[in-house]
């Protein structure tokens, strides 16, 4: 009776630990890109998700505590969004990098970004899908989880180009297009490729991490 009654508690207090680690680097991120970015306004708009996703999982901590993979995609990813806002996406030092390494026409941070955006989401959905909507089916699960990456992806290019039309030539920093007529359509690919990517490489372990999560915290 003891050991059920303590199984929350330890749940409770591992995200936590996650939740707070997270805000941390996070917090220390945003310090360190915002003292000097590229363009402020850019910066702003770029760092605006954590500035959302840090009290959604503060919220939500306790309620639906989410696995230590999760968590720890979650935070990766906004550290790429960080890292992006801080020197715009067409001119982060690491994407001038790959460009010159690979040989291409284009710094392709912005790339990396777009599949980031399919990637994580992808386990972040599969996680709420399972535990909030208890969707069984494998591969209907798989295809909602695309379908709800594709669907964040498209949202995310109706905010580039309502920014567009709000702010002019100064949202040009934040689109990252460079010249590529092709931008928005390779945007929603990446993110595709990354939602498929993401399950087919992560969904055993994920669903070893949800196997202990659901024991831990059963009554």
């Amino acid at each position: 009776m003891m050991r059920g009654v303590k199984a929350p508690v330890q749940a409770v207090s591992a995200t936590d630990r996650n939740t707070v680690a997270v805000c941390l680097v996070w917090a220390v991120a945003l310090l360190a890109s915002g003292i000097a970015p590229y363009d402020r306004l850019t910066w702003l708009m770029e760092v605006l998700p954590m500035l959302i996703a840090a009290p959604v999982l503060v919220a939500t901590r306790g309620r639906l505590p989410l696995t230590s993979l999760v968590y720890a995609l979650i935070a990766v990813h906004g550290l790429i969004l960080i890292y992006g806002g801080a020197y715009s996406y067409a001119r982060t030092p690491l994407g001038f990098w790959l460009q010159e390494v690979l040989g291409l026409m284009r710094n392709p941070y912005d790339r990396i970004g777009h599949l980031a955006q399919g990637f994580v989401p992808a386990m972040v959905a599969r996680e709420v899908l399972l535990r909030v909507f208890a969707i069984s089916g494998r591969k209907v699960l798989f295809f909602l989880v695309v379908c709800v990456c594709l669907a964040i992806s498209a949202f995310y290019e109706l905010i580039e180009w309502w920014a567009a039309l709000l702010i002019g030539a100064d949202a040009d920093e934040f689109l990252a297009t460079q010249g590529d007529v092709w931008d928005t359509q390779w945007d929603m690919f990446l993110a595709l490729v990354g939602a498929i990517l993401g399950q087919l490489l992560l969904n055993r372990r994920h669903d070893r991490q949800l196997a202990r999560i659901t024991a831990t915290t059963a009554p």
